[in-house]
């Protein structure tokens, strides 16, 4: 799936920026490219960075299962 239709970025490229160390839009479009020409994507990419954070007890967060229904 895209998330950045202006650059044609897809979700595979953010999540590689993101387990690679990103933890910041513009730290995700330094990295690929997503979110640093007109923003709209910016949305989405806080949403996987927040989905990729560890919750306070080290585990990573199951947002994205209990919101979209996804692993």
């Amino acid at each position: 799936m895209y998330i950045c239709l202006c650059l044609g970025v897809s979700s595979s490229a953010v999540q590689k920026a993101i387990d690679e160390g990103a933890r910041s839009t513009k730290q995700v479009a330094s990295s690929c490219g997503a979110g640093s020409v007109c923003g709209r994507c910016r949305h989405t990419i806080r949403t996987m960075l927040d989905a990729a954070a560890p919750d306070s007890d080290g585990r990573k967060a199951h947002r994205l299962r209990r919101r979209w229904g996804r692993n």
